[in-house]
């Protein structure tokens, strides 16, 4: 385990191996100024004893000074070069980790909240960052303190050393002891963490529906349910911590006690001259900081090894649905528009019910397709599948001949415009969110598709017209003009099919029809597939195909449904009363 993860931080690292060895250069160069400095305060007290004279006690002041400026600008140079590693480490990690989200199918996201999400991505990463930071400066600083101290304690002491070093396997122990419950005690507050971050963005972005239900007293208790876990678990790692560091600190002050003890005794005795007693203190003082700082160390680590697993394990993640090793290429300007369907089944995991069922059908370049149903009846499932946001079995789904599993997924998805029944915004202008698909649209174009979607005259009527800002998941509209705005961003692209997801639920039937019958004019039809609860819309359609219980129940015009009992009678009758009705 621990070899994996110095492992996994040699490949952080090595992309940025020269400004790391450059930054240990600097380290190196520091303590060995460090080692020197006692030196030559030994030098000058023994000579001083003998000889005393002002002017070279200035002139040892002066060295002192110059090699301790030099030592201090050399350690800030190496914290500017290992900790800007550190940074760097988390720029590449906060890029890596997004570009790979991208890649990951829709059910990912379904199983992981995003605010655990962006809890690993920022509060993660931040302590990764740490880790190759402080705690590598640390780490190193310490390596080189020891390597290059303790020769010369032994040099002037072999006594004195063996007394001063005594108390650092004890440490060694504590830390052992303690490291077990920091790494539990870490992975409890990041948890709590992500799980507070993800209270908030749901929250934030259901406020409307929180005030609507009157909520907001159940909402503030679970939030401190939450803040209190989490307040908890930060005790417990803070008591953890402020119970071993002090005892660290504490260990390594009492070698000093024990060498100040022994050491008189060899000075009254005459085995050790001032110079060396007042040198090996200062040697044991350049050991008792990193010492110390070792318990700080452990921190960045333990929550550094916590990090690295939860990032890993999104890194880690293979998408499931990729392009296949004998992918085929299929240029949109060759696909005509033909689908087809056979045997199609797929089953959610963790379910036993097949969602969708021994599915058939064929779908004629151009044809309009209406898909109803009742809830549950796997329409949806259909429409999710068709651009393969499902992982589906090979050989079910055909697009013009050819098994979508094996085509390009980039070239399947620039060939298919699909309009979810989540009609999602981003928080930018009508027209940004109108040229998502092809960001260099020109204003005429924009307007285009706009005036397709019914949506042209009421943007308008906006006082910033196509410069509205639509605010987050676009709040500022109503449902329907939410649905009309996703649906000429589909229709902007201009692609050869065009699939509709329950996305004019919103939208009177009136208008859903009138939308309908313009896409089906024109010189090059579009392959429309229309999923919808809208049974007007849906009657204009050249064919209908009706589902339920994941299977295609029936299939034919408006006119030979009607004519034979079944399903789409029995929910057109519904239809017509609802008419009444309202």
């Amino acid at each position: 385990m621990v070899r994996a993860q110095f492992q996994k931080l040699a490949t952080y690292i090595r992309p940025h191996w020269r400004q790391s060895l450059l930054g240990s250069i600097a380290l190196l160069v520091v303590n060995i100024v460090g080692v020197w400095i006692p030196l030559i305060i030994r030098d000058g007290i023994d000579t001083l004893q003998v000889t005393f004279s002002f002017t070279r006690v200035l002139s040892y002041v002066v060295l002192v000074l110059v090699l301790a400026s030099i030592m201090w600008l050399i350690r800030m140079a190496s914290r500017i070069l290992i900790f800007g590693v550190g940074r760097q480490i988390e720029f590449d990690l906060k890029q890596k980790i997004f570009e790979h989200l991208l890649t990951l199918e829709p059910a990912y996201f379904s199983k992981n909240t995003g605010g655990e999400l962006i809890s690993r991505a920022t509060s993660d990463v931040d302590n990764i960052r740490r880790l190759l930071g402080f705690a590598i400066l640390s780490l190193v600083n310490t390596l080189f303190a020891y390597a290059l101290t303790l020769p010369f304690m032994l040099s002037i002491s072999g006594r004195l050393t063996l007394i001063a070093v005594t108390v650092y396997p004890v440490m060694l122990v504590l830390v052992q002891l303690f490291s077990h419950r920091l790494r539990s005690q870490q992975q409890q507050v990041q948890q709590g963490l992500a799980n507070l971050s993800q209270l908030i963005q749901e929250d934030m972005s259901g406020i409307s529906l929180i005030k609507i239900y009157g909520q907001e007293a159940n909402e503030r208790q679970a939030f401190n349910h939450l803040n209190q876990y989490l307040l908890e678990a930060n005790l417990r790692l803070t008591k953890t911590r402020n119970t071993l560091f002090p005892l660290l600190g504490g260990l390594a002050s009492i070698s000093l006690l024990l060498v100040l003890a022994f050491g008189a005794g060899a000075i009254a005795d005459g085995s050790l001259s001032v110079g060396n007693f007042i040198a090996f203190i200062l040697y044991v003082e350049r050991l008792v900081f990193p010492t110390a700082l070792l318990g700080f160390t452990i921190t960045a680590y333990q929550r550094g090894e916590v990090s690295i697993h939860r990032v890993e394990d999104i890194l880690n993640t293979q998408p499931k649905i990729q392009n296949s090793p004998q992918v085929f290429s299929l240029p949109i300007e060759q696909v005509r528009g033909k689908i087809q369907a056979r045997q199609l089944s797929y089953t959610y995991p963790g379910s036993t019910t097949p969602a969708l069922n021994q599915v058939n059908f064929v779908i004629q370049p151009g044809e309009t397709i209406a898909i109803v149903g009742p809830i549950g009846s796997g329409k949806s499932t259909l429409a999710n599948a068709l651009p393969r946001l499902l992982d589906i079995a090979p050989g079910q789904l055909f697009l013009d001949g050819y098994d979508i599993t094996q085509l390009c997924l980039g070239d399947l998805r620039r060939a298919i415009a699909f309009v979810p029944q989540d009609s999602f915004l981003f928080s930018t202008t009508i027209k940004n969110n109108i040229r998502y698909g092809n960001p260099l649209s020109e204003p005429l174009d924009i307007e285009y598709a706009a005036k397709q979607a019914q949506i042209n005259q009421e943007i308008l009527n906006f006082p910033q017209k196509y410069d509205t800002i639509v605010g987050e998941r676009g709040i500022t509209l109503s449902g329907g003009q939410r649905q009309r705005t996703a649906l000429a961003r589909a229709l902007l692209i201009d692609t050869p099919i065009l699939v509709l997801d329950d996305s004019l639920s919103s939208v009177d039937n009136q208008t859903a029809t009138e939308i309908l019958k313009r896409l089906a004019q024109g010189a090059q039809r579009k392959t429309v597939i229309f999923i919808s609860h809208q049974m007007s819309a849906a009657a204009t359609a050249d064919r209908i195909l009706v589902m339920n219980q994941g299977q295609v129940v029936q299939l034919g015009t408006h006119n030979q449904l009607l004519a034979r009992p079944g399903l789409y009678q029995l929910l057109w009758e519904q239809h017509k009363l609802e008419e009444i009705l309202t």
